[in-house]
């Protein structure tokens, strides 16, 4: 099977494996235990914080572990917004659906929910959040990173930098961009940041939200108090564990894994511009070097999935947590394209352990199913 869905989830790498591995047989205490076993999976959690930490810049304990990205994004928006109750917010329409469902369900609770608008290359406009930043006295702007679907960066740096001196909080996505682009949290200038184990090959059930720490958060998750009361819970430590060696791995190999995609990227573009009738979106937009997002007019991306797969290849019509839904992407869609070709769509994204004959492979596989 050729793997083209890594924005959908990656491979573990070995190391991380290896890794952990000691954490699910041998090491088995309980980190708030205070003998030597408990010791040891303790130390070997804040190893993994200090990993986690590095990869974006930050100190160790401004990163909160949670079970994944969604439960990040939730923590995020609730958290904040149970300590700020009177507090309004901002969210762009192409985020992913841990975040918009997320908003949504915070309105019903009385949340004013102002939506931002986004160009025809699915970039967020910065004077739709200039105008609303104005008017309300304090708020939360949630912005993804690069885009789940069609790789997009934002401009999370301007955003942020337009709201700074007002009592408005930013938070950013930054799970499809880690590992593919540097993150710095600094640099950004946001005050919250979800990251995802299992996008950077790591194990699933393991995330982060890294706090700038003079932000006020209430837990979603109150128990024994751990990670400094934010997320009661025992840790799962092996989980940690790999996403702290994935962190590691992923800043060391960035710039490799970089320069291999976007090789890749070029050769699949190349490939399908040859093909009649093709659309890539925001081809002409600063996207993530792995992914290429494109739709052929008369043909249904769920059936181009399957038919890919029979073929052998793995591929997506779109975000991965929004599959079973027969509707057209709600990305494509607040771009402005046409149903019909959204419909069609199909992400295609790679990863560091792809190769050229894969690329050769796909293409060879489009051109069948096209009948061409």
């Amino acid at each position: 099977m050729i793997y083209l869905d890594h924005n959908a989830t990656t491979p573990m790498d070995e190391r991380v494996v290896e890794a952990m591995l000691p954490f699910l047989s041998r090491f088995y205490g309980n980190p708030s235990a205070l003998h030597r076993l408990g010791r040891l999976a303790r130390d070997a959690v804040e190893h993994a914080r200090s990993q986690v930490a590095s990869l974006v810049g930050v100190q160790p304990q401004q990163v909160i572990f949670t079970s994944g990205g969604t439960e990040a994004n939730n923590l995020a928006l609730q958290g904040w917004w149970l300590a700020h109750p009177k507090g309004e917010l901002a969210v762009s329409p192409i985020e992913h659906p841990s975040v918009l469902e997320t908003a949504k369900a915070l309105e019903k609770l009385g949340v004013k929910l102002y939506w931002l608008e986004v160009d025809q290359s699915g970039r967020v406009q910065s004077d739709t959040l200039e105008s609303w930043s104005q008017r309300v006295p304090m708020g939360l702007v949630s912005c993804m990173l690069a885009n789940n679907e069609t790789g997009v960066i934002q401009p999370v740096e301007k955003l942020a930098a337009l709201v700074a001196e007002r009592k408005i909080a930013f938070h950013t996505d930054a799970v499809q961009a880690v590992g593919r682009m540097d993150v710095d949290f600094s640099a950004l200038g946001v005050q919250m940041m979800t990251l995802s184990s299992h996008k950077i090959h790591g194990p699933k059930g393991a995330g982060a939200l890294i706090l700038d720490r003079s932000i006020t958060m209430s837990p979603l998750l109150h128990g024994g108090g751990q990670e400094w009361g934010m997320r009661g819970g025992t840790e799962n430590v092996a989980g940690i564990v790999g996403f702290g060696k994935a962190a590691e791995i992923a800043k060391q190999e960035r710039q490799m894994v970089v320069q291999h995609c976007l090789r890749l990227r070029q050769l699949l573009e190349e490939g399908l511009r040859e093909v009649p009738g093709v659309t890539i979106f925001a081809k002409d937009a600063k996207r993530l070097v792995n992914t290429v997002y494109f739709s052929v007019p008369g043909l249904d991306g769920e059936m181009l999935v399957m038919a890919f797969d029979r073929e052998k290849i793995a591929v997506s019509s779109g975000s991965s947590c929004a599959s079973g839904k027969s509707e057209p992407s709600h990305v494509l869609m607040s771009m402005g394209v046409a149903p019909e070709l959204a419909q069609g769509a199909i992400r295609i994204s790679l990863g560091k352990d792809n190769l050229e004959p894969d690329i050769e492979r796909f293409l060879a596989g489009l051109r069948k199913i096209m009948g061409l």
